[in-house]
């Protein structure tokens, strides 16, 4: 059961019939440089609307019985016969507390599964205002988008200080990764009335919106970002001493923020970065801490209070200690160290 949050603001399709999905929205993560926001489109550059009717499923992907989340490839037919490849997630969305009573009030289907001695179980068909989906749609989607979903084989990477200047640097700079998106939401372009809170120092200071991947329908589920105003800190490993203010806001303002407008206290706050982040950018992630989030497992989160604690101790610490990630047997930068003999 969820508590409502303070706010609701609409970011997702409903899995209702002949939703629309409308123009592009950006995205963070995720895994996630590029999603859109509920089904959003676009095609060479332009927004073009669509129903998700107009989408065709050619396979799943991947799917979790424990998050009740399924990863399809879909294609979208043109007027020339043509398929767009399109990836789909469709996620179902938490109980809210309120509308809890109506479940068992309303007239539904109910097919009794098992009866033993003082246990029973149903299967339920409530009504459609009871039983939503969040649909987000990636489109048009290239094969790299593709591959991100599909289910593969994981290995843990033990990262030394000069396999990060010999292999994983010199892969990012070879990349043409885009964080457009993320500059324009710092600079207003977009998301602007999402922003949460800033401090536009443009060397201490951030941004917080909320992720695209929480509705903001329920606080189980809190998920926010904070992007930060300077461009030249990639990762956990740019980090110095010289950084601390910048994280020390980030931290403080941070959580201030949030139980203002949220009514979230610090104390149930998962306050984390990733290393390998999705997109080299810094940014900082801010869940509650009941809620199990992509990402947030211990070969990948850094606890921001963690980090800041080791730069004080030693400003070189993220340059001098071996750091373990998790990667996808099927991505680039787990070639890169199998043919340094790494893995």
């Amino acid at each position: 059961m969820s508590q409502r949050a303070p706010r609701r603001r609409a970011c997702a399709v409903r899995g209702r019939p002949r939703a629309m999905a409308e123009g592009p929205q950006p995205k963070r993560k995720r895994e996630e440089e590029e999603e859109k926001n509920g089904g959003t489109a676009t095609q060479g550059g332009a927004a073009a609307a669509f129903t998700l009717s107009d989408l065709r499923v050619r396979r799943i992907l991947r799917e979790s019985a424990r998050d009740k989340i399924v990863f399809l490839h879909a294609e979208r037919i043109g007027l020339s016969g043509e398929g767009t490849d399109a990836v789909v997630i469709l996620e179902k969305t938490p109980f809210q507390e309120e509308k809890i009573p109506d479940l068992l009030k309303k007239p539904m289907h109910a097919e009794l599964q098992v009866h033993n001695d003082i246990y029973c179980t149903f299967y339920l068909s409530p009504p459609p205002e009871l039983s939503e989906i969040k649909a987000t749609v990636v489109y048009p989607a290239t094969e790299k988008h593709i591959q991100k979903y599909l289910r593969q084989e994981v290995h843990l990477i033990r990262e030394t200080w000069e396999d990060y200047k010999n292999i994983t640097l010199p892969f990012i700079q070879a990349q043409s990764f885009s964080i457009q998106w993320v500059y324009n939401i710092l600079e207003k372009k977009a998301e602007a009335d999402r922003i949460v809170h800033e401090n536009p120092d443009p060397s201490n200071g951030f941004v917080l919106v909320p992720d695209l991947k929480w509705n903001q329908n329920q606080l189980d589920d809190l998920y926010l970002i904070a992007l930060v105003h300077r461009r030249d800190i990639k990762s956990l490993r740019d980090l110095t001493a010289e950084h601390l203010p910048l994280l020390r806001n980030v931290l403080q303002e941070g959580k201030e923020a949030i139980v203002k407008r949220f009514g979230v206290p610090g104390s149930q706050l998962r306050i984390y970065l990733h290393y390998q982040p999705s997109y080299y950018h810094l940014h900082v992630h801010f869940t509650a801490l009941g809620y199990d989030a992509p990402g947030s497992s211990v070969e990948r989160a850094h606890l921001l209070a963690d980090v800041i604690d080791n730069l004080a101790m030693d400003s070189m610490y993220y340059q001098k200690r071996a750091l373990t990630f998790p990667l996808r047997a099927d991505e680039p930068l787990f070639k890169k160290f199998q043919e340094a003999g790494k893995v």
